[in-house]
């Protein structure tokens, strides 16, 4: 197989692209710097299909590395044929190898094994041929009894002959492709409640389930391996046990001989006993892997939007960490979110002192000119948002206040972590958690970086996922959203620089201890000087490293220093100066250089189109944040409660999460509504990702609610 080929047909890019790409991952170029930096090799590929390409590329070449070793295993054993040779070269999958190399792998005792010890498999190979029209097939399997091999009758003989032939019906990698297909297209899966107790009212509408395999939807393929494993479902997929058995039978079976009612025996068994668990297996299988797929596809959907959620910046913040019987946990932080002050008051049952926790943080609003108040959403958030709401309208407060309900979670881990620890080591758990939740509000991606991933609550089912799967992709998530941001060197953490492009956990740490020992990095050349920090660390990060009030003005911007010398050309081509760039007075280079003609600026200056594209952006905003450009969060001045809700009421609200079925939306009441798939447009939507992102303001319009089991029905329709 010609793997390069082979990605090219698959992502139907350019062949040289494709190759480029290749190199430049060989090299052990990163994803972030590929896409960023090297647009006219790649020919502008984004950095999510650099990825797939990357994934790609892996498996193709693990399943050349598998085919080579199964035909060398073969070859030694002196069974290799051009026949099975070309299979080997045709498989597309590991399973397809797997499957041509069944028949000689190492097997463990069976029951053919057993019988092949015993001498049996002429007899096989006689029954098998079905060649015999005369006579018994007891008369054949005579010569066979053997009482010192363990053979004592012809009955014995021919049991052990059918388990060889039964096996080698297993074997058949044609069989085994045409039967795999035929359950995935026709197969049912279903599934029956084992035991009934408190726990298995969550799998009701699996109690008694059918659905095709070829129509079962991810999440629900997910729900029933969770109750499986919860002891609470039995789950089977199968086919028409008699089809299944025809096809097995089509290639083995011939009539008109004494055997052939022994072949179509074996044929049954080898079925029944190895080859319809081993199938039901493998289609388990493929469908969790599938359904994990998907499902981390959309944490991966989800995660990217909820940490790329513009900061609020310069804004004095407090963080508001609700609760009952321990009291609410207060933080006040600075514009750049360092911690002014801390204290904790009892708004909320059972104490109720809202006269004195109202004091106490009016006191700490005035004295700080709080500007936004960040409310965790956990235990205790309505009863404390509605005493926000209520605090905010106080006539004693010096200037306006508003608040803003943001996701707590994964608060708490960090908190409880060995990182939130080493940060505040003189506070409790809580006392971080509501640092975390005003920060998060300041900069979600320098503060959600914090956390596991697993824990931040966007997605489903990700407690379920292949473990190495979903940190390998989340872990891409969080540096292509750090890349493509930026990180300031002199006050980014250790947790935000270990994601930029080109850096491991040490030369974070030597950074760090730079720092300390040298005071803030100048310029990045500087990073050179930096221990285990050598030529090619220093070219996959130094664009993603931001210097502000630095030597260079280009070390404020995602230019990156191999581009600096032309950059310095193309200014001085249209006759501009740094100093310019810094004063903002280039506004009209694009103009000019439209003017002039952009192959002929970027071919004098010494660049690729597309990265002089990139560079003028640059330039024309240096230490711009990408993230500016979203739109806001919704921050609330006003309450509502789920009994306030009527149909046709709308709302604006905030897409907290994004599953396969719909959208889950924040609209002030404590208890998110659910957009169902249906509910999301007027036009047909395939996915709700495609609708919606995480942290989006939206309309909706309410359609139903249930305030008993707190349920809230929305639309996003226009009509409704």
């Amino acid at each position: 197989m010609d793997v390069l080929q082979k990605i090219t047909d698959e992502f139907q890019l350019k062949p040289q692209n494709v190759k480029n790409v290749v190199d430049l991952l060989d090299e052990g170029n990163t994803i972030p710097f590929i896409a960023r930096y090297r647009k006219e090799m790649t020919g502008h590929i984004d950095d999510q299909v650099l990825r797939e390409l990357s994934e790609r590329l892996t498996y193709l070449r693990n399943l050349e590395k598998r085919k080579e070793d199964v035909r060398s295993a073969i070859e030694e054993q002196g069974k290799l044929t051009d026949e099975i040779s070309e299979a080997l070269s045709a498989a597309e999958t590991l399973t397809e190898v797997e499957d041509i190399y069944r028949p000689y792998k190492q097997k463990r005792k069976t029951r053919a094994t057993v019988a092949i010890a015993k001498g049996l498999e002429p007899l096989a190979d006689i029954i098998q041929a079905q060649d015999v029209t005369e006579g018994t097939a007891e008369e054949l399997a005579m010569p066979f009894v053997d009482e010192e091999k363990g053979v004592s009758t012809a009955a014995e003989a021919l049991a052990g002959a059918k388990d060889i032939i039964a096996e080698r019906v297993s074997d058949d990698a044609e069989l085994r492709k045409k039967l795999r297909k035929v359950f995935l297209r026709t197969g049912e899966i279903t599934s029956k409640l084992s035991k009934n107790d408190d726990g298995s009212s969550t799998y009701e509408m699996y109690a008694d389930y059918s659905e095709p395999v070829s129509e079962i939807k991810s999440h629900r393929i997910l729900a029933l391996n969770r109750g499986e494993k919860e002891d609470y479902l039995k789950v089977k997929v199968s086919i028409d046990k008699d089809f299944a058995i025809r096809i097995c039978s089509a290639p083995y079976v011939k009539a008109g001989s004494v055997t052939t009612y022994l072949v179509e025996e074996a044929v049954a068994d080898g079925y029944e006993r190895l080859i319809y668990p081993s199938i039901e297996r493998e289609i388990r299988s493929f469908l969790t892997d599938g359904a994990s797929e998907q499902a981390i596809k959309m944490f991966e959907v989800n995660l990217k939007p909820l940490l790329m959620q513009p900061p609020v910046k310069d804004k004095v913040t407090m963080g508001f960490d609700p609760a009952y019987r321990t009291g609410c946990k207060i933080a006040v932080v600075d514009e750049t979110g360092k911690v002014l002050d801390k204290t904790v008051v009892f708004p909320t049952p059972p104490q109720k002192k809202e006269e004195e926790a109202k004091k106490v943080l009016i006191g700490l609003i005035n004295k700080y000119n709080v500007d936004v108040i960040s409310i965790g959403n956990g235990t205790a958030s309505k009863e404390s948002e509605i005493f926000v709401s209520e605090l905010i309208k106080d006539p004693s407060l010096t200037h306006k206040v508003a608040y803003i309900v943001v996701s707590e979670a994964g608060a708490s881990v960090y908190s409880a972590s060995k990182l939130g620890a080493e940060e505040f080591p003189d506070y409790d758990v809580s006392e971080r958690s509501a640092v975390s939740i005003a920060r998060r509000l300041q900069d979600p991606l320098a503060e959600l970086i914090k956390i596991d991933p697993k824990s931040i609550g966007v997605g489903q089912y990700q407690h379920d996922m292949p473990e190495a799967r979903l940190d390998e992709v989340l872990k891409g998530v969080l540096e292509d959203c750090v890349n493509k941001v930026g990180v300031n060197l002199n006050t980014a953490s250790p947790s935000l620089l270990s994601y930029v492009a080109g850096l491991n956990s040490a030369i974070v740490k030597n950074i760090v201890k730079y720092r300390e020992e040298n005071g803030k990095f100048k310029s990045r050349k500087e990073l050179l000087k930096v221990s285990k920090l050598g030529e090619k660390a220093f070219e996959q990060c130094a664009g993603f490293l931001r210097i502000e009030g630095g030597e260079n003005v280009l070390d404020n911007t995602a230019v990156h220093p191999e581009s600096y010398k032309p950059t310095l050309k193309l200014l001085e081509l249209f006759g501009y100066t740094e100093e310019d760039v810094v004063g903002g007075k280039i506004s009209d280079i694009t103009q000019k250089i439209k003017e002039y003609g952009e192959e002929k600026a970027a071919g004098e200056a010494g660049l690729g189109v597309l990265t002089m594209r990139d560079i003028i952006s640059e330039l024309l905003k240096p230490g711009r944040d990408v993230r500016d450009s979203l739109p806001q969060p919704m921050l609330r001045s006003d309450i509502m409660d789920i009994k306030d809700l009527v149909p046709g009421m709308k709302i604006k609200g905030t897409v907290r999460n994004v599953t396969d079925f719909g959208a889950f939306v924040d609209i002030g009441v404590h208890q998110d509504g659910l957009v169902h798939i249906s509910e999301l447009s007027d036009n047909y939507v395939k996915h709700p990702s495609d609708a919606v992102k995480v942290g989006q303001v939206v309309t909706v319009t309410v359609i139903g609610v249930d305030a008993a089991k707190n349920r809230i029905s929305l639309s996003m329709k226009k009509d409704r």
